[in-house]
């Protein structure tokens, strides 16, 4: 049965609360949005589940730092009229004595929608009303892909566009309104509205950037945006070495990315087993200069030297020298992904980032190294474009370059509206205010680097194109500023050059940002790995790049035209402009 008591009571009786009055059913009820308030949706309050928890411990979050925490979690769901759904949304409200009139969305990661406990209670710790959603996928654990399909061939489209961008819409605007009633806030007090998200998540944040009003801040790692382009990019690296008829052992690719390190490292004047500047790098090292280094790879109960340990098939034990034809590989996919007619048709990663997309396997009955198809990318084909209900691509037979390009122009449009993601007229967010901290780790080898510097180049020359280069970056800056973040991986420190940092603190800036106006020039940063561990450092914001003088000891973001240029890149396999 849905409550009908006014909201007016609720309110008067909202003064001095505990988290204990909050963590009830009854209580919760009366903070649910009033009927009617969300056009098209209707909350069914009988749904509502309470449970307390205290004393948790926020540790080793990758972007909140360490912090106890109580919270109670509140779930309830909701349909949209006429569409027989049910959606799950659940929100961790802060102890009362520590909430800071902030409401923080969440997103997820891979296929999935939310990242479960993981950003929430990072939420908690900044004192925010924190949410997520299940999209309508059937549950918090599960990913949107069990459901795209109807059946063959038919596509659940109420549930692309809830993975595309509505859930995580329709959670910020209801979660908005309980946290302001949860709190019993009066109307005239701001309510701080904030995302968090990196990969998918990211993408997500940007979804909520391009096309809503309802966030003052958000901060977004790595985004999966550009999402045809991207999805497919991870068979790139597959259709290279089947075209090179070449399929090297992980050890061999390993040791050609330790030695780009090691000749890449110095070149931004501090040698520290960190590549800072990957656009010198690709300006000066000669990939071919790794042919005869030695490498050797003890045995391995599985993983291949990408996976965690244990993962996948066994190996043996591989020993050996740089082969020109690996060489040959690695240089290609570095290249990025040509057309038959040698028009590029998308980015690729940066040099020091591992080769992930080209993990071969092991075949013990026949003593090679063999294909090892991307299980993302193939998805992408079997399920998105071929409609099947499988996840598995069971062969590259006949596969080229032309054809990862036609995959890709064949997921661009049919999710242009959804999934794609590039929208680069952000005056709206603007106008209303907004900020965005957009951040990527520069050796990210799960989606390139180049791309996040792509959707910001297109932001800047789509809503100042009459401003010279300097003019439009600054103007861009007032609400918009983005960071490559050296020797990172993908949303997260980098075992292979853990001496590089990683900024944890992103919200805590963001925040000073749109609460105090104190824009970040850099953004901090700590080392989470190796010796290091704890160190601070500054990262610089795009487009100027770190350089260091003193012996390495003093850091400037200096301004190197050459070296942005080689961020820009002329996607001339297509007439389409690829925001």
């Amino acid at each position: 049965m849905r409550f009908q008591l006014s909201f007016l009571v609720f309110v008067g009786a909202a003064t001095a609360i505990t988290l204990n009055d909050i963590c009830t059913s009854t209580y919760a009820q009366l903070a649910l949005p009033a009927p009617g308030f969300y056009q098209g949706i209707t909350i069914d309050s009988d749904s509502v589940v309470t449970t307390l928890a205290s004393n948790y411990s926020v540790k080793d979050n990758t972007f909140f730092p360490n912090a106890a925490i109580s919270y109670c979690n509140v779930t309830f769901a909701y349909t949209h009229d006429g569409r027989n759904d049910v959606v799950h949304v659940a929100y961790f409200v802060p102890d009362p004595s520590t909430f800071t009139n902030r409401f923080l969305a969440t997103g997820g990661g891979g296929l999935a929608i939310n990242s479960g406990l993981n950003t929430v209670s990072g939420g908690v710790s900044i004192g925010a009303v924190s949410g997520l959603t299940d999209g309508g996928f059937g549950s918090f654990n599960t990913q949107e892909d069990v459901h795209f399909l109807l059946a063959n061939g038919s596509v659940n489209w109420e549930n692309a566009y809830m993975f595309g961008y509505q859930a995580i819409h329709e959670m910020t605007v209801l979660g908005k309104e309980f946290a302001r009633n949860v709190m019993g806030m009066q109307n005239a007090t701001k309510l701080y509205a904030y995302y968090q998200g990196c990969s998918e998540g990211g993408r997500e944040g940007w979804s909520q950037v391009q096309r809503f009003e309802e966030l003052d801040g958000a901060s977004i790692g790595a985004p999966a945006f550009r999402y045809a382009h991207q999805q497919i990019q991870h068979l790139y690296s597959n259709v290279v070495e089947k075209t090179l008829d070449y399929f090297p052992p992980p050890c061999e690719l390993t040791a050609i990315v330790n030695a780009t390190i090691a000749f890449c490292d110095p070149l931004d004047g501090k040698t520290d087993g960190v590549v800072s500047r990957t656009d010198l790098c690709k300006l000066r090292f000669n990939i071919n200069s790794t042919i005869g280094t030695p490498y050797y790879c003890a045995a391995s109960a599985g993983g291949g030297g990408f996976g965690p340990p244990g993962s996948g098939q066994p190996t043996p034990v591989q020993n050996g020298t740089v082969s020109a034809k690996a060489v040959a590989v690695a240089q290609t996919i570095i290249d990025g992904l040509h057309d038959l007619q040698g028009r590029r048709a998308y980015v690729s990663y940066q040099p020091s980032a591992t080769f992930a997309d080209a993990q071969t396997k092991y075949n013990n009955a026949t003593g090679k190294w063999e294909l090892s198809i991307s299980g993302l990318g193939g998805e992408f084909v079997t399920r998105y474009i071929q409609l099947q209900n499988t996840s598995t691509l069971a062969s590259l037979e006949g596969v080229t370059y032309d054809t990862l390009r036609d995959w890709i122009y064949d997921l661009w449009q049919m999710y242009e509206d959804s999934f794609q993601t590039t929208w680069p007229d952000l005056t709206k967010f603007q106008a209303a205010g907004g900020k965005v901290l957009h951040f990527h780790g520069e050796s990210d080898n799960s989606i390139p680097a180049a791309s996040s510097a792509r959707y910001w180049e297109s932001v800047r020359s789509v809503m100042y194109p009459a401003l010279d280069y300097n003019t439009s970056t600054t103007k861009l800056q007032d609400f918009y500023r983005f960071f490559l973040v050296p020797g990172a991986g993908h949303c997260g420190a980098n075992a292979g050059q853990p001496n590089g940092a990683w900024p944890q603190t992103s919200m805590t800036q963001l925040i000073d940002w749109v609460e105090k106006g104190v824009a970040p020039d850099t953004l901090n940063a700590t080392v989470a790995l190796g010796a290091n561990k704890g160190q601070n450092q500054q990262i610089c914001m795009f487009p100027l790049r770190p350089l260091y003088t003193g012996n390495g000891t003093e850091q400037q973001c200096v301004y190197d035209q050459e070296s942005i240029d080689t961020w820009h890149y002329d996607l001339n396999s297509w007439k389409m402009p690829v925001y």
